[in-house]
């Protein structure tokens, strides 16, 4: 695996957009932002006139720090001490140069966790585009320790290490700031989810939005990620709506100039594009770029971002009532790495919010946006809390087969934890046959397992209806395999859904 040098990078750009000797911060710093907290240090950086040199001084009611350093090839670069959680806080660059002094001030910045969010369309879905968006747009003056971020929509052929554009800089959240208009800033999914977090956590959170409506998984990821699953960045592109997305585009645009930041975690909602695309490469590109953007801003951070930082996950919603198609079911069992839950051993310090619960078909914006993502943000902070910050007793991951045994013309399914029932005769499905030769699959003939009794923690299925013997079994394998809130195995406080899963008789 390539190693990143953090001043090779920075260094590069200053030359890269013709700089010169101008003086300032980089592109994502700014009033009223929010800088990682303790024990993690934060890094600030940005450009100057070289050798001179550059002082950051943090000054707050809690604790006053300065650092300098000696700007080199027109780039400084400074990693704080650790700050507890709290503020305001005023970041002050100045520079000594032949020149003479140059000041920059950072006013209202904060110290908590940030978080970054990225993603398709449904991560970029606007609060003002969910259910009860004026009652959710009314509260955000309540929650002023929760800023927002957003980078704008750019795609590049070659890594950047500054953002080219900004949408929405670093803001203090009003219905105003929230509402920019139908997939802009800011991010439902994001904002509720940070909310959510403050509510639970009680320090500051920064929330830095970076994603694009109707992408594949390959635009963000690097080339070193997709060589780990045989894709090459120059042979391959993929065509929507007129747009042409080339392998590393949004990576290299909007992800890479990002990496010298520190943060808690990334938020990730996307996938849908990736049902037409690649769709049985995902159990590999999407680890793949998980395990990259670990590596990649754990060392642009000088090594302050932790290397296996946590990264949640929302596991497709649905979109065709009617589909027949394998497509849905298949990336949602891909995006678990074929494990059907998170954390996994191939996908470690991860959570994952099912939502095939949550379908959404009076969604002005189509079924493939439900405005459901109150729900989303929910089920994600509660894999943030119980992975992210370690509470214990927090259920996050919802129900999943703990063992299945075939027992004359029944199957009984232990699951995980206790379980909420409804009887349902069409959810879990059998494929039958005896041959080895014949592994059930998309185009095999799937019976009907009713559910026909339960207990505290296991489903009992009949398979009358199975003229062979049961080859493999399936649970929700449909793109829309449920109503609203209504599959038939949740939790048993009937906040969490069971994923779907599909299990093969062993040769």
């Amino acid at each position: 695996m390539h190693g990143l040098h953090p001043l090779l990078l920075l260094c590069c750009v200053a030359h890269s957009y013709g700089l010169g000797h101008e003086f300032r911060f980089a592109s994502y710093y700014g009033d009223h932002m929010v800088l990682q907290r303790a024990p993690e240090r934060a890094v600030l950086w940005g450009y100057g006139t070289d050798a001179a040199k550059v002082t950051i001084t943090v000054l707050g009611n809690q604790q006053n720090t300065s650092h300098t350093v000696t700007v080199e090839e027109q780039i400084w670069r400074v990693t704080l001490d650790p700050v507890q959680p709290g503020g305001p806080y005023v970041v002050s660059a100045v520079q000594q140069s032949a020149e003479g002094v140059q000041v920059h001030n950072l006013t209202d910045v904060l110290f908590g966790d940030v978080w970054l969010c990225g993603g398709q369309s449904n991560m970029q879905m606007g609060l003002s585009q969910v259910i009860n968006a004026s009652e959710e747009l009314a509260m955000a003056l309540k929650f002023p320790n929760v800023r927002v971020f957003t980078a704008a929509d750019e795609h590049s052929r070659e890594e950047l290490t500054d953002l080219m554009k900004i949408e929405l800089p670093w803001s203090v959240p009003s219905a105003g700031v929230l509402d920019g208009g139908n997939f802009s800033h800011f991010s439902a999914v994001c904002w509720l989810f940070g909310r959510y977090l403050y509510e639970s956590q009680k320090h500051p959170v920064g929330l830095v939005e970076s994603c694009w409506g109707g992408t594949p998984v390959e635009a963000w990821s690097s080339e070193r990620a997709l060589q780990k699953c045989g894709l090459a960045k120059p042979k391959h592109s993929f065509q929507n709506a007129g747009a042409s997305w080339d392998n590393t585009v949004l990576w290299n645009a909007m992800i890479h100039p990002l990496l010298n930041m520190t943060i808690k975690g990334a938020i990730w909602y996307q996938g849908e594009q990736n049902t037409e695309y690649h769709q049985d490469l995902y159990n590999c590109t999407f680890p793949a770029m998980i395990d990259d953007w670990r590596m990649a801003f754990h060392q642009g951070s000088g090594g302050q971002t932790s290397p296996v930082f946590p990264f949640g996950f929302v596991q497709l919603s649905t979109y065709k009532k009617t589909s027949l198609s394998d497509a849905f079911p298949n990336l949602r069992w891909h995006q678990t790495a074929d494990y059907g839950f998170a954390p996994n051993p191939r996908m470690k310090n991860t959570f994952m919010a099912v939502s095939l619960d949550l379908g959404d078909e009076a969604s002005p914006w189509g079924s493939i946006h439900p405005r459901y993502k109150q729900d989303v943000a929910h089920r994600l902070t509660l894999g943030a809390r119980a992975v992210a910050y370690g509470e214990k007793g927090v259920s996050f991951q919802g129900p999943f087969p703990q063992a299945i045994r075939l027992q004359g013309k029944y199957i009984n399914i232990t699951y995980s934890e206790e379980v909420s029932v409804t009887k349902s005769n069409t959810t879990f499905e059998v494929c039958c046959s005896s041959s080895q030769r014949d592994p059930c699959n998309a185009s095999s003939a799937w019976d009907p397992a009713p559910i026909v009794e339960t207990s505290s923690n296991v489903v009992v299925l009949s398979t009358d209806g199975c003229s062979d013997e049961v080859a493999a079994l399936r649970y929700a394998w449909r793109d829309w395999p449920c109503g609203f809130k209504a599959c038939p195995v949740y939790s048993a406080d009937h906040v969490l859904p069971a994923a779907p899963f599909i299990v093969k008789r062993a040769p």
